[in-house]
């Protein structure tokens, strides 16, 4: 298995991908390091591609995505 395969293969205990994990780590950590302020998409960009080689399109539609996670569908 290749890592692109690897960065959108979803895990089974909770169906995050590798690249969505990585968002939410940094979003953590950021977050952590600003008091608890909210992270900047800018500032947040910079340390995702730090660990992965994703574009600025791509983390805003895993941040769509993951805004959306938890959400009850409407009715």
């Amino acid at each position: 298995m290749n890592s692109y395969e690897l960065d959108h293969l979803p895990e089974v205990r909770d169906g995050l991908t590798r690249k969505e994990r990585i968002v939410l780590y940094c979003i953590d950590q950021n977050q952590k390091e600003r008091g608890g302020r909210n992270v900047p998409t800018v500032m947040l960009f910079g340390r995702v591609v730090e660990y992965v080689n994703i574009s600025e399109q791509e983390l805003q539609l895993i941040l769509q995505r993951l805004t959306n996670y938890n959400q009850s569908p409407e009715a």
